[in-house]
């Protein structure tokens, strides 16, 4: 790094980068920009790289090609700071949420959500993150609960369960219970040892 490199870095007091998300096509961008740009100039932030995209938070992170990006850059230790809009732009649930916090602080890198008015660099930012991560694990142990409950009951009522070596009755009621307790179609897949398309028709065959 040169010199003249060196005064314009310490003029700033971090390198952030914007992650700005809608839905839709129709959507316009710019009022998020608008926003985070100004936070950022008034923090004294160096912006150093804009993260924009128009496609649906329910998709997978294969098709936020510019959140992959993201993440990929944040292994590479670009910036010390993520500014969003909200909440909302970053995960699809509070599980996906809590698990992209834990995956930038273990690269020592921050999270500033200006509608929730949270900045994890802050003292107050980080206990407000603990207090989501006690949330996030009160309710996997809920969802457990009531999975755990629902297959006692299933058992009970004489109904055949577990993991059958080819598909059938009893792998489908599998499927459909777990399905019907939230558990997403990978999990489900993941839990039972079948594949996704497995899954996937004891769904289509209950509905």
């Amino acid at each position: 790094m040169n010199s003249i490199t060196q005064f314009q870095s310490s003029q700033y007091s971090k390198r952030v980068v914007i992650y700005a998300r809608v839905s839709t096509e129709k959507q316009t961008l710019e009022n998020q920009l608008s926003e985070l740009r100004e936070v950022a100039s008034r923090n004294n932030w160096q912006i150093v790289d804009e993260y924009l995209e128009k496609v649906s938070g329910a998709k997978s992170r294969s098709e936020r090609k510019e959140f992959d990006r993201l993440m990929k850059d944040s292994i590479r230790g670009r910036f010390d700071l993520i500014m969003a809009w909200d909440v909302s732009r970053l995960g699809r649930s509070l599980k996906n949420l809590v698990e992209f916090i834990e995956d930038i602080h273990e690269k020592n890198i921050d999270l500033y959500l200006h509608v929730n008015g949270i900045d994890t660099s802050t003292s107050s930012g980080r206990a407000m993150f603990a207090m989501i991560g006690v949330f996030s694990q009160f309710e996997r142990e809920i969802i457990k609960e009531r999975i755990n409950s629902g297959l006692a009951r299933a058992k009970a009522e004489g109904k055949k369960l577990g993991r059958p070596t080819n598909f059938n009755s009893g792998m489908a009621q599998s499927v459909r219970l777990l399905r019907e307790q939230g558990m997403p179609i990978k999990q489900i897949a993941k839990n039972l040892e079948i594949g996704v398309g497995t899954v996937y028709k004891a769904l289509d065959k209950a509905a």
